[in-house]
């Protein structure tokens, strides 16, 4: 393999960990399971590094519109109506600046286990690409944590407009 060339690992931790094989239609993540940030582990690491591989793109570790509910960590549960299934689309961001709870094995420590997630992987020298859409938002987008002084998007818009210039 040349030295320059890219060769990139797509991932789903949502899937790749997931040993629950259940499968159930509009299950929920009680009944189907998720992978974790923890699951991807320094012998995966070493799996995807033998494939020639030097970025793996970590997809759906941003914070995204699902069904779960972690109220108890003061996150509000979506509307049924506007998520796709239960887990929902890696692509309808909730929070811009917190990772998927549904990937963590602590919710509360979830960006630790994220943080220590990509430690592992540069730790292999593989670079790190988290799927990062800017235009894609969940309906009910709303930072829990975003620093000080950062206005939610959206939080301006005049929401009696379909659209306005």
């Amino acid at each position: 393999m040349n030295d320059k060339q890219i060769v990139i690992y797509q991932l789903l931790p949502r899937l790749f960990g997931n040993k629950n094989t259940t499968n159930i239609p509009y299950g929920t993540i009680e009944q189907n399971g998720s992978g974790k940030f923890n699951d991807i582990t320094d012998k995966a690491l070493d799996g995807i590094k033998e494939l020639h591989v030097n970025y793996v793109w970590y997809t759906g570790a941003i914070a995204h519109a699902s069904l779960t509910d972690y109220s108890a960590y003061g996150i509000k549960v979506d509307d049924a109506d506007v998520v796709k299934g239960r887990a929902g689309s890696p692509y309808a961001i909730r929070d811009y600046y917190d990772v998927n709870p549904d990937l963590a094995v602590d919710v509360k420590n979830r960006m630790k286990e994220f943080e220590s997630l990509v430690k592992r992987t540069h730790a292999k020298n593989l670079k790190v690409i988290i799927d990062f859409v800017p235009n894609h938002v969940a309906r009910s987008y709303h930072s829990y944590a975003k620093p000080k002084n950062v206005i939610d998007f959206g939080a301006k818009d005049d929401v009696t407009k379909g659209f306005s210039t």
